[in-house]
Order: structure tokens, then sequence, then C-alpha cells
């Protein structure tokens, strides 16, 4: 597994307000991307588009695994 470290300042504004966040690790990113998400788009529309993600991700391993890569 590899080490990430990120480095990032991130910014969202909204018509009733803002938020900043700064994440340390590819977890604390994913937190804050999905959250973002969420607000924009709602709980299901949000879960539609990284079920998406994890099905893309579970091809692409898929067809890895099949071509002897991983």
């Amino acid at each position: 597994m590899t080490t990430v470290s990120i480095d990032a300042d991130i910014k969202a504004k909204w018509q009733d307000g803002h938020s900043s966040y700064s994440p340390g690790t590819t977890e604390e990113l994913a937190i804050i991307g999905i959250d973002l998400l969420v607000r924009e788009l709602g709980t299901e529309a949000a879960q539609s588009f990284i079920e998406q993600v994890f099905e893309k991700h579970l091809a692409d391993h898929k067809s890895a695994t099949d071509s002897g890569l991983v």
C-alpha cells in the first residue's frame, strides 16, 4: 500500500455561508469530497455517483486480474 501525503487548502462557498478544509490524508480528503457531494446533489444522487465510481474500479480491477496484471 502506498502512503500519500496531501497538502491542500479547500474553500467551499455557498449562498448561505462557506467552509474551509485542510485534509492531510486521502481518507480526510474523501470524507470532505463526499460531504460536499451530498450537500450539492443530495443523498440519493451522491450515493448513485459513488456507486458508479466503485463499479468502474471493480471493472478495472477485474480486467487487470483477468489479464494477469494483478
